[in-house]
């Protein structure tokens, strides 16, 4: 597939940006460009190749699900002493969806 001049002005209009017929030109090499670089990728016999998520076969590296910091009821109590309100242990905020 490959683009005409017009065909990029036209783009160019719908996406409401202003183009000079150099920028025009310009852009539709780079546009060709991509599209037959995307002919020559379709192109590829992957038949039998399974999707992958990432290019080399790598582990996620997973820190240890432990607690790191006991929360106590004094901080827990300091922490609502400086919320602007509170009731019965709980945070209070103002009501945004009627």
């Amino acid at each position: 597939m490959s683009l005409t001049l017009e065909q990029v002005h036209r783009v160019a209009h719908l996406a409401r940006i202003e183009i000079s017929d150099h920028e025009a030109a310009s852009t539709l090499g780079h546009l060709n460009g991509i599209f037959a670089l995307i002919e020559e990728m379709q192109a590829v016999d992957t038949q039998g190749v399974a999707p992958m998520a990432h290019a080399q076969d790598l582990a996620q590296r997973l820190r240890a699900d432990r607690v790191s910091e006991s929360a106590t009821i004094e901080q827990r109590a300091a922490f609502q002493a400086i919320a602007p309100e509170t009731e019965a242990g709980l945070y209070l905020v103002p009501k945004v969806i009627e």
